[in-house]
């Protein structure tokens, strides 16, 4: 059988928040949950009625392309998209397709591979179908139930309609379904720093379509395109483009020929399904939008929306791993839970201000007490987090508490069960470490005579293990710090703790 390379497209379409709508003043709320109620005559294509293109939407989708690199068209107008859908009030869609404001980007995933970016235009959303169905059981005169039928109703929420929507395409030079999913990822958490969506895949604010064809190696033309939609993860994202694949590879290996399509992608039973024949450029007969103005745009207000752009994930990913010398897992992180690492950088600077009074200049110790912070906000505060489901930003514990509780456990001053013990208390209530351990009597027991006395306790309630080092288990003494941990409740200084048990049993 001959051997095949994959040729993968990404069309990814992302609802803008913008305060309204494309086109008219209607609310842009993803949270409206009222059908019609977002609507005025515009969206809705009342007669004698125009639009009004919004200039945020514009910006957002301008600052999208700078920080991807493309190339922004000056002069750019939009179009026509004329097709037939019941969720189209107006039967066509204002849309983009000579000239898009963004072309010839490109974005980099981990392992250096630079996905190109064809253009990134800008539209108005759809409503949005919503299909009941009903099971009706139904009498006869010889039997109470003679079976089912179902009763199907439809209905359309044009409370999305008019939305600004931002459509990225990528060149077809992906190649695997892990690609596509990284990217995906990648540019989802590239729109949550510029600000310009929430690009929430359960509130639909980012669809992604993926275009799949593949060739053998020998040949130099790509295959048939399919294109799969109702991707709603990007887990089901990277499943569908390798099913997709294999399920080619084997109509090409049985002598058929890919059918050019457009077909769905069912998640519970992990295959593709055909919907219907795939539509061509053409057949949507673009021409431009003549109720609206082209819009052109000067080098002095694409500088200014550049200004704008932030700290990329790309660029925190490096400068958190080189300034603060942390791992890339623990970077990765704070680039992906962006308040999270906020917050830690917060927590950095009251650490190295405490550093400074304390006149510890040494670089071991620096890096030290910033990587045990890290540790304990990705370990213990995250788990907090998800637990309650909190925000960071709704965090009871403040950046200067939290370093302060870094430097107790840092200085020996508490164990790391302890600790563990006061993060709870204070993600509760609020309360600084310091009043805590002071209100619950939580001092690490750091006083060579009692920990001695409580050493001497655990070898004696422990003949066995006690045995065992002294014939050379070495690995005996770990399980003998923790019984002292136990009788201690967690207070002893671990490392004391050790050193006086290794001496008693010499």
């Amino acid at each position: 059988m001959p051997k095949y390379k994959p040729v993968i497209g990404l069309e990814i379409h992302v609802e803008l928040n913008t305060k309204t709508k494309m086109f008219c003043d209607s609310a842009n709320d993803a949270n409206e949950t009222n059908p019609n109620t977002n609507v005025c005559p515009v969206c809705m294509a009342h007669p004698g009625t125009l639009p009004v293109i919004n200039i945020e939407a514009v910006h957002k989708v301008i600052k999208t392309g700078l920080a991807l690199e493309t190339k922004i068209n000056e002069f750019s107008w939009f179009e026509r998209k004329n097709y037939f859908y019941p969720d189209i009030p107006k039967g066509y869609q204002i849309s983009q397709f000579e000239k898009p404001f963004c072309e010839d980007g490109v974005l980099k995933l981990s392992s250096g591979k630079e996905i190109k970016i064809k253009r990134i235009h800008l539209e108005e959303d759809t409503g949005k179908l919503i299909h009941e169905t009903q099971n009706i059981k139904h009498k006869t005169q010889d039997q109470d139930v003679s079976g089912s039928m179902f009763h199907a109703s439809s209905y359309v929420d044009f409370n999305r309609a008019g939305v600004p929507l931002m459509e990225l395409v990528t060149e077809p030079n992906i190649e695997t379904g892990v690609e596509a999913k990284e990217f995906g990822e990648e540019f989802q958490l590239l729109l949550r720093y510029l600000n310009v969506s929430e690009a929430d895949m359960e509130k639909g604010q980012l669809r992604i379509e993926a275009n799949i064809s593949i060739m053998t190696e020998e040949s130099s033309k790509f295959g048939t395109k399919v294109e799969i939609k109702n991707l709603n993860s990007f887990r089901a994202c990277e499943r569908a483009i390798d099913y997709e694949i294999k399920r080619q590879a084997e109509v090409l290996d049985s002598g058929e020929k890919v059918a050019q399509e457009t077909r769905g992608w069912n998640e519970n039973e992990g295959l593709s399904f055909v919907q219907r024949e795939k539509e061509e450029s053409h057949d949507y007969r673009y021409f431009p939008e003549p109720d609206l103005p082209p819009v052109r745009l000067d080098k002095a207000q694409i500088e200014f929306i550049k200004q704008e752009i932030p700290e990329l994930p790309a660029s925190r990913r490096v400068r958190f791993t080189k300034e603060y010398s942390i791992t890339e897992k623990d970077a990765e992180v704070f680039t992906v839970k962006k308040e999270l690492g906020d917050f830690f950088e917060k927590v950095v600077t009251e650490l190295e201000t405490w550093l400074k009074d304390q006149y510890i200049t040494d670089e071991v110790n620096h890096k030290e007490i910033i990587k045990l912070a890290a540790n304990y906000l990705i370990t213990e505060i995250q788990k907090l987090l998800a637990e309650s489901k909190t925000k960071v930003s709704s965090l009871l514990i403040t950046p200067e508490d939290f370093a302060e509780l870094i430097t107790y456990i840092h200085e020996g001053m508490t164990s790391s069960s302890i600790a563990q013990e006061i993060i709870r208390i204070m993600f509760d209530t609020g309360q600084d470490p310091h009043q805590i351990i002071e209100d619950r009597m939580l001092h690490q027991i750091s006083d060579r005579g009692e920990l001695k006395k409580a050493a001497q306790d655990v070898i004696m309630a422990n003949p066995k293990p006690v045995e065992d080092y002294k014939k050379g288990k070495v690995e005996s003494i770990k399980f003998l710090v923790g019984q002292l941990m136990k009788a201690t409740k967690g207070k002893a200084n671990p490392q004391m703790g050790e050193e006086i048990l290794r001496e008693l049993l010499k």
